[in-house]
């Protein structure tokens, strides 16, 4: 991942309305995604193939479990001020009414449930830093695909945040399935998530 620093220009401060201004008015790369974390504002290459694939797998079978009045996003960004970032999760479940309106932003907290897929390029912050965010942003579940993990291709759970910390509900190597509790009440077969 690239990261250019959100650095306070004339004028400017590094407070959050200073970020977000400037996050919403710079001239974005084609087909790069543009976030800020903890304050920085970095641009990363579209995912693989292969990271798009496992994601999609994952979309098809939280739409067919969540509620009518909700809904699956893909490139929703959101909002947690207090840690100065604003994340693009690969999917985000939210409740329709949240994700509508002109912003580009919404409230993590207004998320039920937040997926990240690592690339090679991203893996520590999504286990670490984007974990402590979504945490503190109290959005109730963290699913972590983490194809790169040091012991092998691993999905995480996580849930009930305190803090910037959560616990984890369950944890399990790509092959064997991983349950999500209510209100989702659904099992995912990691055996469907491409290897190698």
């Amino acid at each position: 991942m690239s990261a250019l620093a959100a650095e306070a220009g004339h004028g400017q401060g590094n407070d959050w309305d200073d970020l977000i201004r400037r996050w919403e008015s710079m001239d974005r790369p084609a087909g790069c995604k543009v976030e800020i974390i903890e304050g920085i504002i970095t641009v990363a290459p579209t995912p693989s193939a292969r990271h798009n694939n496992i994601a999609y797998r994952v979309l098809r079978r939280l739409a067919a479990a969540i509620p009518e009045e909700w809904g699956v996003y893909q490139t929703q960004s959101v909002a947690i001020p207090t840690r100065l970032s604003a994340f693009i999760p690969d999917l985000l479940v939210a409740p329709l009414a949240a994700v509508d309106g002109p912003a580009h932003l919404v409230p993590a907290a207004m998320g039920e449930l937040v997926v990240e897929v690592t690339s090679p390029s991203n893996a520590g912050t999504d286990r670490i830093t984007k974990a402590a965010g979504y945490a503190e942003a109290g959005v109730p579940l963290y699913l972590l695909i983490d194809q790169f993990a040091p012991g092998g291709p691993t999905v995480t759970l996580y849930g009930e945040p305190k803090g910037d910390v959560y616990r984890v509900l369950g944890a399990a190597p790509f092959g064997e399935p991983i349950h999500l509790p209510a209100p989702f009440d659904l099992t995912l077969d990691t055996a469907e998530f491409p290897v190698g």
